[in-house]
């Protein structure tokens, strides 16, 4: 019988790349989710019955345990950008993830991969950073053979990054940004499935490794770069750090006037600190090269999701084109 690999946050960005690739390799893929009905996109990545969501609630050990039970590798992708009721930083990113490892370790899983972030950090002043760390320490003390991968920011077609920001061009001539300076060095989303493949199968050693695209470019830079590939000019404005702590401030006290009714998908007190600190590899890091993995260049993948928000869309090509043609 094939191979069985539970994946946490299976449908999610990152989750439903390694889906796919270990559907590819032949495993069955249980895919971990809070609302399996939600997740049903996943099904067709392998053949009938090869991959299939399952509901799960990280926060109790009876519904990690069910779901665990069976597999020979387990995946962890789960994590928040900001709490929502019950998932709290500490809850999912650390409890959560320190959850997975014992009872995987405990059910004789024989492989644990661990998706963290880069700027984990058990001193941070960021409660994001700080509950990383926290995780991957647990994640450890349960299953210290396991493998963890800290990715910087993460692009490609689903992404919340060059997809958010691209579509704020569309509401005028200014793109504000919070950190202008601070440094990133953005990795492909499938680079991270191939890695988290490479340690379910065996093939990268125990231990942490730090994801980085090929390229270090600032958040201006970057927006320079998204901006050329959708073909419009705006004005990237740095919002002094100060101002973003105010209007974190703001929109973190309306979602929690309101008991989480309207969330804060604007900007975070949270995220404002994180981004005081520049997000890339750190110096002597284990990375892409120790798996054996090149990779991939943003300009290689880019264009082939923004062009919608190109002001001709798809049509941006034919209408170039059409300029160079002879007046008869």
């Amino acid at each position: 019988m094939s191979k069985l690999v539970t994946i946490f946050g299976g449908s999610g960005f990152v989750g439903r790349y390694i889906a796919r690739r270990m559907a590819k390799e032949g495993w069955r893929v249980r895919v971990a989710v809070r609302r399996p009905n939600e997740a049903l996109f996943v099904r067709p990545y392998g053949v009938v019955g090869q991959v299939e969501p399952v509901a799960c609630n990280i926060r109790d050990d009876a519904s990690v345990r069910a779901v665990i039970r069976g597999a020979d590798a387990v995946v962890n992708c789960v994590g928040i950008l900001n709490r929502s009721g019950r998932n709290t930083f500490d809850s999912v990113q650390a409890e959560g993830a320190g959850r997975i490892a014992r009872i995987a370790a405990a059910e004789g899983v024989a492989t644990m991969v661990h998706l963290s972030a880069i700027g984990a950090d058990a001193q941070s002043d960021s409660d994001y950073a700080r509950s990383k760390a926290e995780g991957e320490a647990a994640v450890l003390a349960a299953f210290p053979q396991a493998v963890i991968l800290r990715p910087s920011i993460i692009f490609g077609t689903e992404d919340g990054f060059f997809n958010r920001f691209a579509g704020m061009t569309r509401m005028g001539p200014i793109l504000p940004v919070v950190g202008a300076d601070t440094r990133f060095q953005p990795v492909h989303v499938d680079d991270v499935a191939a890695a988290a493949v490479k340690g379910v199968l065996g093939q990268a050693a125990p231990g942490v490794y730090e994801l980085g695209g090929p390229e270090v470019d600032t958040f201006r830079g970057l927006m320079g770069r998204m901006l050329k590939v959708i073909q419009r000019r705006r004005a990237v404005v740095n919002v002094p750090f100060f101002v973003a702590n105010i209007m974190g401030f703001a929109f973190d006290a309306v979602q929690a006037v309101t008991l989480g009714l309207i969330e804060n998908k604007m900007i975070t007190r949270d995220q404002v600190r994180n981004l005081r600190r520049d997000n890339v590899v750190a110096a002597g890091a284990k990375g892409f090269a120790d798996l054996g993995i090149t990779p991939t260049a943003m300009e290689a993948v880019l264009p082939e999701y923004l062009w919608r928000y190109r002001p001709s869309g798809q049509y941006a090509a034919i209408k170039d084109s059409a300029k160079n043609l002879k007046k008869v």
